[in-house]
């Protein structure tokens, strides 16, 4: 792991990884969890984001505040699981807009096929989260990297849930300006490039399909 590599262990979200982990988590409660890890997330990976002084009239006098430095973003999702983590996002920052990538992965392979991207006009001008629950080979997050860069973005992080220790090296290796925040490191790919131990699909226990 590298240095643009950041593991989020704080107690809240270990808790309630545990709980994502489990087989036993229906549908309802693993998709809110999902949407609160992303939240907690989110304020970690913003943490560096630059401020402006500015005075503000409080009813008891003048305070000096920190403002947001113009800073725009958009948050975008790798289709399907990646929704999952959008509206954590955006109960942090409301403003984002929200683009899309659409990718799957052929079995054989395991290498990314895009279907779809939709990015926002101004896409360029902004801080890019993109947001995926699983880092397992790093093929889908590399590709839509490289998809999101050809539109002309220069600040892109990486949110994950679960992330496999080939999937960060492929990305740190491949793209070695983003930045990474994932909850947990877990221990290696399986010979069919699932997460081990992980939590299964992520995008079927979201969305309740198999």
């Amino acid at each position: 792991m590298g240095k643009n590599t950041t593991i989020l262990d704080h107690p809240l979200i270990k808790h309630k990884l545990s709980i994502l982990r489990d087989k036993n988590t229906g549908t309802k409660e693993f998709r809110e969890i999902v949407g609160e890890i992303a939240m907690l997330m989110c304020f970690e990976a913003t943490r560096d984001f630059p401020l402006d002084e500015v005075e503000v009239e409080t009813p008891m006098g003048i305070a000096k505040c920190g403002v947001l430095s113009g800073k725009k973003v958009a948050v975008v999702p790798i289709l399907r699981a990646g929704l999952g983590m959008v509206d954590g996002v955006l109960t942090l920052i409301p403003a984002a807009k929200v683009g899309h990538i659409g990718l799957y992965r052929n079995e054989e392979t395991l290498e990314p096929v895009e279907y779809y991207c939709k990015l926002p006009s101004d896409i360029e001008e902004r801080e890019v989260l993109l947001v995926d629950p699983m880092l397992a080979t790093g093929g889908s997050a590399v590709d839509a990297i490289t998809q999101i860069k050809k539109r002309g973005v220069k600040h892109i992080r990486f949110m994950c849930i679960i992330a496999a220790p080939e999937g960060i090296a492929r990305v740190e290796r491949e793209h070695p300006d983003v930045k990474i925040f994932c909850a947990a490191q877990d221990e290696k790919l399986n010979e069919i490039g699932y997460i081990v131990p992980g939590l299964g699909d992520a995008g079927d226990r979201i969305f309740g399909t198999k």
